[in-house]
């Protein structure tokens, strides 16, 4: 059974494998989370030996956040409204697409190729990991997208990079979802279908969280992906 050493810094925190990893996965929290988030959900995974990753779970910078009257909090960027997807912080968007690109230069650094780095979000985390996965200039494994969504879709996919014009995506959503409405997840799956991008779809009977069904649902996309 793959076993991890956790390591902190004070930008992120890793899970890393016992033996040389194959790949990274960088990992995205949701608004007002950190990078502990989802670091028990690693050896969750029952990764098979063949496939040892090293997991980054980066913290995202503390800003204030309209939607909550200004308070601050760990966010990726700005929410104005409860109508997530009317009114959209495209600045804080590109400075957190930005901060993954280095995050995935820094993997490259560490002897880990580009075309073996997955991108993992969960909500706001999950706007960032396809934004930032479409738009790289050199291909990616596939992203990982869980109660999230796309904003600003068209504009998004219309200038997705060369490299990644059909980067794998594993798409998943609750159908009581409140935060993030189901029905922004099929737009979502929707939109990146019909431009090409191999969505691998996956609904599930739960609010915004993730379930057991969809973490063996991950384990098995990842082990396909590999």
């Amino acid at each position: 059974m793959m076993t991890y050493t956790q390591t902190t810094t004070p930008s992120s925190v890793e899970m890393i494998p016992n033996v040389s990893p194959v790949g990274s996965v960088i990992w995205l929290h949701g608004l007002g989370a950190d990078g502990h988030d989802f670091t028990s959900l690693v050896p969750q995974l029952h990764l098979p030996s063949h496939l040892p990753l090293r997991f980054i779970f980066p913290h995202a910078p503390l800003k204030p956040v309209t939607v909550n009257n200004g308070y601050v909090m760990r966010a990726w960027f700005d929410i104005y409204s409860m109508q997530i997807d009317q009114r959209i912080d495209l600045a804080g968007i590109a400075e957190s697409v930005k901060f993954v690109g280095q995050l995935i230069e820094n993997e490259q650094s560490r002897g880990i190729a580009h075309e073996k780095i997955i991108l993992v979000g969960f909500s706001q985390g999950a706007v960032i990991a396809m934004t930032a996965g479409l738009q790289y200039s050199k291909k990616l494994a596939g992203v990982i997208a869980l109660s999230g969504y796309l904003p600003n879709a068209a504009e998004v996919l219309s200038n997705k990079s060369r490299a990644n014009q059909a980067l794998p995506v594993f798409l998943a959503h609750g159908t009581e979802d409140t935060v993030v409405p189901f029905m922004l997840g099929k737009i979502t799956e929707a939109a990146l279908k019909e431009n090409g991008i191999p969505v691998a779809w996956h609904s599930y009977a739960m609010s915004h969280t993730l379930c057991n069904e969809e973490v063996r649902d991950i384990t098995a996309w990842l082990i396909n992906l590999s």
